[in-house]
């Protein structure tokens, strides 16, 4: 009669669960005999609480069963309601904090009750995803210690959060954990190990993993790895440039009874192409196809680019048309392999055809393409074909960016092509790319160049006030040659002082080298002395350049001892006289009868304090 009334209340209780009367059911459940409220009546209401999202009114049916001494105490079912739907509710409405959900695990395990491997995985991985290492670690050392732990995958969960955060010593004792309480490693054990170990460059630690794997056969309870796990260690080994033992692994596992697979070859092949092994790749390719073994994209994506990394582009080309023969058509990888490398070669007119192919076999450009053929195009100065192939990249639906954009300005410039560059200069403000320090400089850079020292000051006022960007040694450069260039030396010693004084952006040889020049040009040669001076002073190496724009300066004023003096810093500063070095020379030094001081200055030695001829 008992159990009928037991049952009697269960099936209410489940019909109006089915209506969706949960306050109805709660109140059946709360008015119901306490002897009768046994842990199969509870574990109904719990599921229907749940289910409800009744989360509160669950837990506080679920406390009365978890305290001590607890007449109807909780029991597998129980614990399978509860941690599944908790879970979920957990992914979706944070109601239930993970610490309290762990919290659980501790109070079921009190009753020796234990939640399932499945679900106890799913908690471990869970609060290994938002970085609760600590908890997880926490739960799994509680029921070790209860004995309650006997399947390897709540491990396995713990282990891959803890390789994730590489804490490598908490998983070798992990690892002796499991070993104390006989909870068997199987190969995902292993292989989470393994796995992280070689993604952290540990080699040499995989290694040791994997050979304590297959070497406790004599405790009878070795671990076959299986193809992944050999997989991942010639790939780790490959990746650190030991492809050679990563070959006799390959040997090792056939040896097994372990059969290479596609990624095992693809690993070798290439680790042997990123170490320009290219013939040993190509041999372990043609070994791959006699075993059967069916080569992929990924097998001749990565021949192909190892081939045109090393140079052998026509290699590549040809092996590629072998593999389409076959019917392995390649993908946008493989296209945008041979257009990067046909550009890189200067061989523009391949880079198109191959471009133009990738289009006809269904594989559509990505931005990268489109950047590296445009790049390409307008480096060798194929403009208009550059201009083109971004307007197909707009019409594709991708933007230029702001690298793309620089360069074609800069090519555009160089081509003496204003409009146009002035024309992407619109089109960057209309699409929201602002101009950077390189747009800014390429610009000020032209226009110093073309001696338009008003349009180079007016695009380095921009530079600083509009885009608040701070002038670099580069734009300094441009503008101080502008003024050069316009015979305008004062103006140009007048920036090179507020460059060192107020913007602090150290001046380099080359600024040094117009100044100088400049300053020779108009016969202020000992203002140009001075500033080769203060090039010592300031750490700033004069080079050829330097020397040949004093020594011209000095043979116009015949300050003959003064050159000498320059001449033994040269010598002394090992640097190398040209043509131009010797030409001034020469014809000053032999005009003068200092033709024995010339020959010593050329055999390396110096000449200021030689006793030569009077002049």
């Amino acid at each position: 009669m008992a159990h009928s009334t037991t049952q009697n209340a269960v099936n209410l209780l489940r019909r109006l669960g089915r209506s969706g009367m949960v306050d109805e059911a709660l109140a059946v459940f709360t008015e119901l005999d306490p002897h009768k409220k046994n842990t199969y009546v509870r574990n109904v209401i719990i599921d229907l609480l749940l289910k409800s999202g009744r989360v509160d009114n669950a837990l506080n049916v679920l406390d009365e069963m978890l305290l001590p001494g607890s007449e109807f105490r909780p029991n597998d079912i129980t614990a399978d309601i509860v941690f599944t739907k908790l879970l979920k509710i957990n992914g979706s409405d944070w109601r239930v904090k993970e610490n309290e959900i762990a919290g659980l695990v501790a109070k079921f395990g009190k009753h020796h009750v234990v939640p399932n491997p499945i679900t106890l995985t799913q908690l471990i991985s869970k609060l290994c995803r938002s970085r609760n290492i600590d908890l997880a670690w926490s739960v799994l050392d509680d029921l070790m210690t209860w004995n309650g732990l006997k399947d390897a995958a709540p491990c396995n969960a713990l282990l891959t959060g803890l390789g994730k955060e590489r804490e490598f010593e908490k998983m070798n004792l992990l690892m002796r954990k499991m070993k104390d309480m006989n909870v068997q490693p199987n190969v995902i054990t292993f292989g989470i190990l393994i796995n992280h170990m070689c993604k952290f460059r540990m080699i040499d630690d995989a290694l040791e993993v994997f050979e304590k794997m297959k070497g406790e056969k004599e405790e009878a309870k070795a671990v076959a790895p299986d193809a992944i796990t050999y997989n991942t260690l010639i790939d780790g080994l490959c990746k650190v440039g030991r492809q050679e033992e990563g070959l006799r692994l390959l040997g090792t596992m056939r040896s097994d009874g372990c059969k290479p697979n596609t990624v095992t070859y693809n690993c070798l092949i290439d680790g042997y192409c990123k170490a320009g092994a290219i013939e040993t790749a190509h041999a372990l390719y043609d070994e791959m196809v006699n075993e059967q073994v069916v080569p992929n994209v990924i097998t001749l994506n990565t021949l192909v680019d190892g081939m045109c990394k090393h140079g052998r582009i026509s290699s590549a080309v040809e092996f590629f048309r072998e593999m389409q023969q076959k019917g392995l058509k390649g993908n946008s990888v493989t296209y945008t392999v041979f257009i990067n490398a046909f550009c890189k070669v200067n061989n523009i007119d391949k880079a198109i055809e191959f471009f133009d192919e990738m289009s006809k076999a269904g594989c559509f450009p990505d931005a990268i393409v489109y950047y590296t053929l445009i790049c390409g195009l307008a480096q060798a100065g194929r403009l208009d074909d550059a201009t083109s192939v971004a307007l197909r990249m707009k019409a594709a639906g991708f933007r230029l960016d702001l690298v793309c954009y620089n360069l074609l300005i800069s090519e555009f410039c160089k081509k003496n092509k204003l409009d146009e560059a002035n024309e992407l200069l619109d089109e960057m403000e209309v699409v929201g790319i602002k101009p950077d320090s390189v747009t800014y400089n390429t610009l000020i850079s032209y226009f110093s160049k073309m001696g338009n020292l008003e349009l180079a000051l007016k695009f380095m006022e921009k530079m600083t006030k509009e885009a608040c960007l701070l002038p670099s040694v580069f734009t300094y450069g441009a503008v101080i040659h502008a003024y050069c260039l316009t015979n305008n030396t004062d103006e140009a010693m007048k920036l090179f002082k507020e460059m060192t004084a107020t913007s602090k952006v150290p001046p380099n040889t080359v600024i040094y080298n117009i100044l100088i020049d400049s300053l020779c040009k108009r016969n202020e040669v000992s203002s140009a002395l001075a500033l080769f001076d203060d090039m010592n002073v300031n750490g700033v190496k004069p080079n050829t350049t330097t020397y040949n724009a004093i020594l011209k300066g000095l043979k116009e004023k015949k300050w003959l001892e003064k050159a000498l003096e320059v001449m033994d810093r040269m010598v002394e500063q090992a640097c190398n006289a040209d043509y131009i070095t010797m030409e001034i020379l020469t014809e000053w030094l032999s005009s003068v009868g200092e033709t024995a001081k010339l020959k010593r200055f050329t055999q390396g030695y110096k000449v200021s304090d030689f006793a030569a001829s009077s002049s």
